[in-house]
């Protein structure tokens, strides 16, 4: 069950950052332009690592609300899905 727990944290995590970078991405973008061509914006400006940096900042709000609903496991799958994140974020 624990390590149940720890997979669902960690996908809620990941789910969690995902959806609050496309949101910042849409509001950079101001929904006007394709997703290709502000994508081509993004990198070329460096801006990708920073958007799924800014995204992921829900999840420390995640965290703490897991951690005093006594989901600790669930608080460690977040924390993993941030170290997820970020080796990601260095590769692009």
């Amino acid at each position: 069950m624990k390590k149940q727990d720890l997979f669902k944290g960690l996908l809620l995590g990941i789910l969690v950052a995902l959806t609050c970078s496309f949101v910042i991405f849409l509001v950079i973008s101001k929904g006007n332009t394709e997703f290709s061509l502000a994508y081509q914006y993004l990198k070329a400006n460096d801006l990708v690592g920073k958007v799924i940096t800014l995204g992921s900042i829900p999840n420390l709000f995640l965290f703490f609300f897991l951690l005093n609903r006594g989901k600790e496991m669930m608080s460690r799958g977040i924390i993993l899905s941030l170290f997820v994140l970020t080796i990601f974020t260095l590769i692009l």
